[in-house]
Protein backbone atom coordinates (compact mmCIF):
# COMPACT_ATOMS: atom_id res chain seq x y z
CA UNK A 1 0.00 0.00 0.00
CA UNK A 2 1.69 3.70 -0.76
CA UNK A 3 1.77 5.69 2.49
CA UNK A 4 -0.31 8.61 2.17
CA UNK A 5 1.97 11.81 2.81
CA UNK A 6 0.26 14.89 3.97
CA UNK A 7 0.84 18.28 2.15
CA UNK A 8 -0.21 22.00 3.26
CA UNK A 9 0.51 24.71 1.48
CA UNK A 10 -0.32 28.05 -0.42
CA UNK A 11 -1.36 28.97 -3.76
CA UNK A 12 -1.31 32.62 -4.92
CA UNK A 13 -2.64 33.49 -1.84
CA UNK A 14 -2.83 37.29 -1.10
CA UNK A 15 -3.73 38.36 2.80
CA UNK A 16 -4.33 41.66 4.04
CA UNK A 17 -6.12 43.25 6.95
CA UNK A 18 -8.88 45.72 6.83
CA UNK A 19 -8.23 48.85 4.21
CA UNK A 20 -4.37 48.19 4.69
CA UNK A 21 -2.41 47.40 1.79
CA UNK A 22 -1.61 43.00 1.01
CA UNK A 23 0.46 41.79 3.68
CA UNK A 24 1.50 38.55 1.91
CA UNK A 25 0.41 38.67 -2.30
CA UNK A 26 0.90 36.36 -4.65
CA UNK A 27 2.32 33.85 -2.31
CA UNK A 28 2.78 30.35 -3.34
CA UNK A 29 4.36 27.67 -0.33
CA UNK A 30 4.46 24.17 0.20
CA UNK A 31 5.35 22.85 3.25
CA UNK A 32 7.37 19.67 3.08
CA UNK A 33 6.11 16.81 4.80
CA UNK A 34 7.33 15.44 7.82
CA UNK A 35 9.93 17.85 8.16
CA UNK A 36 10.66 20.98 10.35
CA UNK A 37 9.95 24.12 8.89
CA UNK A 38 11.19 27.34 9.56
CA UNK A 39 9.76 30.50 8.80
CA UNK A 40 12.33 33.78 9.40
CA UNK A 41 12.33 37.40 8.29
CA UNK A 42 12.51 40.53 9.98
CA UNK A 43 9.61 42.03 12.02
CA UNK A 44 6.38 42.70 10.27
CA UNK A 45 7.58 40.71 6.94
CA UNK A 46 4.10 38.41 7.10
CA UNK A 47 5.60 35.28 9.21
CA UNK A 48 2.58 35.17 11.46
CA UNK A 49 0.37 36.48 8.68
CA UNK A 50 1.34 33.24 6.71
CA UNK A 51 1.20 31.10 9.36
CA UNK A 52 -2.32 32.28 10.74
CA UNK A 53 -3.61 31.53 6.90
CA UNK A 54 -2.37 27.94 7.12
CA UNK A 55 -4.57 27.25 9.97
CA UNK A 56 -7.52 28.89 8.52
CA UNK A 57 -7.80 31.30 10.74
CA UNK A 58 -7.26 34.05 8.10
CA UNK A 59 -8.99 33.85 4.70
CA UNK A 60 -7.00 34.72 1.82
CA UNK A 61 -8.21 37.94 -0.42
CA UNK A 62 -7.40 35.47 -3.44
CA UNK A 63 -5.76 32.79 -4.01
CA UNK A 64 -6.03 29.31 -1.23
CA UNK A 65 -4.73 27.44 1.09
CA UNK A 66 -4.94 23.61 0.28
CA UNK A 67 -4.06 20.24 1.97
CA UNK A 68 -3.66 17.58 0.40
CA UNK A 69 -4.30 19.15 -3.02
CA UNK A 70 -7.76 20.69 -2.17
CA UNK A 71 -8.79 24.02 -0.64
CA UNK A 72 -9.08 24.09 3.73
CA UNK A 73 -12.54 25.63 2.61
CA UNK A 74 -14.32 22.58 1.77
CA UNK A 75 -13.42 21.38 5.26
CA UNK A 76 -15.27 22.49 8.59
CA UNK A 77 -13.53 23.76 11.74
CA UNK A 78 -13.30 20.35 13.36
CA UNK A 79 -11.87 18.47 10.86
CA UNK A 80 -9.40 20.88 9.55
CA UNK A 81 -8.28 21.06 13.59
CA UNK A 82 -7.91 17.44 13.55
CA UNK A 83 -5.39 17.76 10.99
CA UNK A 84 -3.69 21.36 11.59
CA UNK A 85 -2.77 22.47 15.19
CA UNK A 86 -1.88 26.26 15.85
CA UNK A 87 -0.18 27.25 18.96
CA UNK A 88 -0.57 31.09 19.03
CA UNK A 89 1.71 33.29 20.28
CA UNK A 90 -0.26 35.09 21.89
CA UNK A 91 -2.07 32.48 23.49
CA UNK A 92 -3.82 32.82 27.24
CA UNK A 93 -5.45 31.39 29.61
CA UNK A 94 -8.43 32.38 32.23
CA UNK A 95 -6.97 32.99 35.63
CA UNK A 96 -7.27 29.86 37.53
CA UNK A 97 -7.53 27.13 35.08
CA UNK A 98 -5.25 24.24 35.39
CA UNK A 99 -2.87 22.49 33.20
CA UNK A 100 -4.44 19.65 33.00
CA UNK A 101 -7.88 21.38 32.43
CA UNK A 102 -5.92 23.56 29.31
CA UNK A 103 -3.97 20.41 27.79
CA UNK A 104 -7.99 18.95 27.82
CA UNK A 105 -9.37 21.78 25.77
CA UNK A 106 -6.71 20.16 22.89
CA UNK A 107 -9.46 17.87 22.82
CA UNK A 108 -12.91 19.39 21.27
CA UNK A 109 -11.92 18.39 17.26
CA UNK A 110 -12.42 14.86 18.23
CA UNK A 111 -15.44 15.17 20.43
CA UNK A 112 -18.81 15.55 20.19
CA UNK A 113 -20.97 18.68 21.31
CA UNK A 114 -22.21 15.84 23.99
CA UNK A 115 -19.94 13.49 24.34
CA UNK A 116 -18.58 11.75 27.11
CA UNK A 117 -15.41 12.01 27.90
CA UNK A 118 -13.36 8.64 26.39
CA UNK A 119 -10.55 6.59 27.29
CA UNK A 120 -8.77 7.88 24.15
CA UNK A 121 -9.33 11.18 25.42
CA UNK A 122 -7.56 10.68 28.33
CA UNK A 123 -4.35 8.82 26.79
CA UNK A 124 -3.74 11.57 24.46
CA UNK A 125 -3.90 14.07 27.60
CA UNK A 126 -1.59 11.74 29.44
CA UNK A 127 0.71 11.33 26.47
CA UNK A 128 0.96 14.72 25.99
CA UNK A 129 1.58 15.55 29.76
CA UNK A 130 4.21 13.17 29.72
CA UNK A 131 5.82 14.33 26.47
CA UNK A 132 6.13 17.87 27.56
CA UNK A 133 7.47 16.82 31.04
CA UNK A 134 4.32 18.69 32.40
CA UNK A 135 2.42 15.33 34.22
CA UNK A 136 3.97 16.67 37.68
CA UNK A 137 2.35 20.19 36.93
CA UNK A 138 -1.38 19.09 36.19
CA UNK A 139 -2.82 20.38 39.07
CA UNK A 140 -0.84 24.27 39.33
CA UNK A 141 -2.60 26.87 38.32
CA UNK A 142 -1.29 28.18 34.25
CA UNK A 143 -0.70 31.53 35.46
CA UNK A 144 1.51 30.30 38.34
CA UNK A 145 4.22 28.68 35.96
CA UNK A 146 7.55 29.99 34.75
CA UNK A 147 7.45 30.82 31.17
CA UNK A 148 8.84 27.80 30.02
CA UNK A 149 6.60 25.87 32.31
CA UNK A 150 3.81 27.84 30.64
CA UNK A 151 4.95 27.25 26.44
CA UNK A 152 5.22 23.36 27.90
CA UNK A 153 2.33 23.50 28.67
CA UNK A 154 0.29 25.58 25.69
CA UNK A 155 2.71 22.62 23.75
CA UNK A 156 0.86 20.15 25.32
CA UNK A 157 -2.48 21.75 24.75
CA UNK A 158 -2.12 21.63 21.28
CA UNK A 159 -0.01 17.48 20.72
CA UNK A 160 -3.47 16.48 22.41
CA UNK A 161 -5.10 17.48 19.80
CA UNK A 162 -3.47 15.37 17.95
CA UNK A 163 -3.24 16.98 14.44
CA UNK A 164 -0.32 15.74 12.28
CA UNK A 165 0.53 19.12 11.32
CA UNK A 166 1.78 21.29 13.72
CA UNK A 167 2.06 25.28 13.56
CA UNK A 168 3.83 26.97 15.92
CA UNK A 169 4.04 31.10 16.26
CA UNK A 170 7.35 31.84 18.00
CA UNK A 171 7.57 28.93 20.38
CA UNK A 172 10.98 30.10 22.18
CA UNK A 173 10.18 33.91 22.22
CA UNK A 174 10.56 34.67 26.17
CA UNK A 175 12.58 31.53 27.48
CA UNK A 176 15.86 31.42 28.20
CA UNK A 177 18.28 29.44 26.49
CA UNK A 178 17.32 25.73 28.22
CA UNK A 179 13.76 25.84 27.32
CA UNK A 180 14.48 27.20 24.29
CA UNK A 181 16.37 24.23 23.70
CA UNK A 182 13.67 21.98 25.42
CA UNK A 183 10.95 23.22 23.23
CA UNK A 184 12.70 23.25 19.83
CA UNK A 185 14.31 19.20 20.94
CA UNK A 186 10.73 18.18 21.59
CA UNK A 187 9.64 19.98 17.83
CA UNK A 188 12.71 17.73 16.42
CA UNK A 189 11.39 14.56 18.11
CA UNK A 190 8.28 14.86 17.33
CA UNK A 191 9.04 14.95 13.54
CA UNK A 192 12.21 12.01 14.19
CA UNK A 193 10.35 9.70 16.31
CA UNK A 194 6.10 10.54 15.05
CA UNK A 195 6.26 11.29 11.46
CA UNK A 196 4.72 15.26 12.57
CA UNK A 197 4.90 17.84 10.21
CA UNK A 198 5.95 21.20 12.04
CA UNK A 199 6.53 24.91 10.78
CA UNK A 200 7.15 27.51 13.23
CA UNK A 201 8.13 30.94 13.38
CA UNK A 202 11.76 31.61 14.92
CA UNK A 203 13.91 34.33 14.74
CA UNK A 204 17.06 32.78 16.27
CA UNK A 205 18.93 31.70 12.41
CA UNK A 206 21.33 29.91 14.45
CA UNK A 207 18.82 27.22 15.94
CA UNK A 208 16.96 27.01 12.80
CA UNK A 209 19.36 25.90 10.95
CA UNK A 210 20.52 23.19 13.58
CA UNK A 211 16.97 21.86 14.05
CA UNK A 212 14.69 22.98 11.18
CA UNK A 213 15.04 20.81 8.04
CA UNK A 214 14.18 23.44 5.85
CA UNK A 215 13.76 27.44 6.06
CA UNK A 216 12.20 29.64 4.47
CA UNK A 217 13.38 33.13 4.38
CA UNK A 218 10.73 35.74 3.90
CA UNK A 219 10.82 39.78 3.02
CA UNK A 220 7.99 42.28 2.61
CA UNK A 221 5.76 39.38 2.47
CA UNK A 222 7.70 37.41 -0.05
CA UNK A 223 10.03 34.27 -0.17
CA UNK A 224 13.55 35.51 -0.76
CA UNK A 225 15.11 31.64 -0.46
CA UNK A 226 13.84 28.48 0.72
CA UNK A 227 15.38 25.54 1.06
CA UNK A 228 17.80 23.17 3.04
CA UNK A 229 19.28 25.44 5.55
CA UNK A 230 23.21 25.10 4.18
CA UNK A 231 21.61 26.36 0.68
CA UNK A 232 19.41 29.34 2.14
CA UNK A 233 21.76 31.02 4.64
CA UNK A 234 23.88 32.64 2.63
CA UNK A 235 25.56 35.88 3.23
CA UNK A 236 23.80 36.94 -0.12
CA UNK A 237 20.53 36.18 1.37
CA UNK A 238 20.82 37.03 4.77
CA UNK A 239 21.84 40.69 3.79
CA UNK A 240 18.72 40.80 1.47
CA UNK A 241 16.38 39.70 4.30
CA UNK A 242 17.63 41.02 7.28
CA UNK A 243 20.15 44.08 5.92
CA UNK A 244 22.93 42.70 7.86
CA UNK A 245 26.91 41.28 6.94
CA UNK A 246 27.51 38.20 8.15
CA UNK A 247 30.32 35.30 8.12
CA UNK A 248 28.80 31.66 7.20
CA UNK A 249 30.89 29.05 9.71
CA UNK A 250 30.30 25.31 10.03
CA UNK A 251 28.71 23.80 13.43
CA UNK A 252 31.31 21.54 14.22
CA UNK A 253 28.44 19.04 16.15
CA UNK A 254 25.69 18.62 13.15
CA UNK A 255 27.97 20.92 10.03
CA UNK A 256 24.76 23.15 9.94
CA UNK A 257 25.42 27.19 8.87
CA UNK A 258 26.26 29.06 11.67
CA UNK A 259 25.55 33.40 10.34
CA UNK A 260 28.18 35.42 12.25
CA UNK A 261 27.69 39.29 12.09
CA UNK A 262 30.47 41.05 10.92
CA UNK A 263 31.90 43.54 13.01
CA UNK A 264 30.84 46.46 10.63
CA UNK A 265 27.94 44.29 9.98
CA UNK A 266 24.87 46.75 11.42
CA UNK A 267 21.79 46.33 9.58
CA UNK A 268 21.20 49.13 6.94
CA UNK A 269 18.06 51.41 6.42
CA UNK A 270 17.42 49.27 2.89
CA UNK A 271 18.64 45.81 2.57
CA UNK A 272 18.11 45.79 -1.06
CA UNK A 273 20.68 48.34 -1.83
Amino acid sequence: MTERLYGLGMRDATLGYGRGGPVIEDLSLTIPSRRFTALLGPNGCGKSTILHGLAGLHTPQCGEVVLDGKSIRALGTKALARRVGLLAQTASAPDGLTVGELVRQGRYPHRPVFGAWSGADEDAVESALRRTSMTGYRDRPVDSLSGGQRQRAWIAMTLAQQSDILLLDEPTTYLDLAHQIDVLGLMRRLVDQEGATVVAVLHDLVQAARYADHLVLIRGGRIVAQGAPISVLTPENVKAVFGVDVVILSDPDSAAPICLPRCNGAATSNPQA
